[in-house]
C-alpha cells in the first residue's frame, strides 16, 4: 500500500487553519494508483453479494460509483442539501471542523437490499454516521463502510460501533 500512499498529496491548512487534508486527486489522475485503489475498496466485498454501493458526496462519488462498476451493482448518491432533484431525507451530523447535512432520495434503496458505503476518509465519523442512518431508514441491510483512508488518531469508528469498517489506508 506504500505505492498508493505515495500518491496522495498532503495539503496543509485546507479547508481550514490546523487541519491537514488528504488530496487523493493525485492519486486519481494516476491509472495504476486509481486502478489500485479501487480493487482494493472492492475486493473484500466481491463475494457479500452486494446490490448497491452508496457514495457521499463528492470523492466518495469518484470512488464509489468505480466499486459499484467492479462489483457489477448500481450506485446511489448521497449529496449536499439542495442537489437532489426527487423527494429526500435529510440526516445532521458534526465534522472536525463544523456541521453539515447530506440526503439521500427516499427511494434510493428498497428494504433489504445489501448496501456497501464508500468514501475516501474515515475521520471522526459523523459523516459516516450520517449516511449509515439514511441507508437504515430506508431499511437497506448494511453490510459495511469501506474508505480509501482512516485517520486513525480521530477515532471515527467509535461513531460506527455496530458497522462492519473496513480502510485501504491508515493515518
Amino acid at each position: 500500500m506504500d505505492t498508493l500512499r505515495a500518491k496522495i498529496r498532503h495539503v496543509p491548512d485546507f479547508p481550514k487553519a490546523g487541519i491537514l487534508f488528504y488530496d487523493i486527486t493525485t492519486l486519481l489522475r494516476d491509472r495504476a494508483g486509481f486502478k489500485l485503489a479501487v480493487d482494493s475498496l472492492a475486493l473484500p466485498y466481491a463475494d457479500r453479494n452486494v446490490d448497491l454501493v452508496v457514495g457521499i458526496e463528492s470523492r466518495g462519488f469518484i470512488l464509489g460509483a468505480a466499486v459499484a462498476d467492479r462489483l457489477g451493482v448500481g450506485f446511489v448518491p448521497i449529496r449536499k442539501p439542495g442537489k437532489l432533484p426527487a423527494k429526500t431525507m435529510r440526516e445532521s451530523f458534526q465534522l472536525e471542523y463544523g456541521t453539515d447535512s447530506l440526503e439521500m432520495h427516499e427511494d434510493a434503496i428498497e428494504a433489504g437490499q445489501r448496501v456497501l458505503i464508500v468514501d475516501d476518509v474515515l475521520a471522526t465519523g459523523g459523516t459516516a454516521a450520517a449516511a449509515s442512518s439514511l441507508v437504515r431508514r430506508c431499511r437497506g441491510d448494511l453490510l459495511g463502510l469501506a474508505f480509501l483512508i482512516e485517520l486513525v488518531a480521530l477515532n471515527g469508528r467509535s461513531k460506527l460501533e455496530s458497522e462492519s469498517v473496513y480502510a485501504v489506508l491508515k493515518y
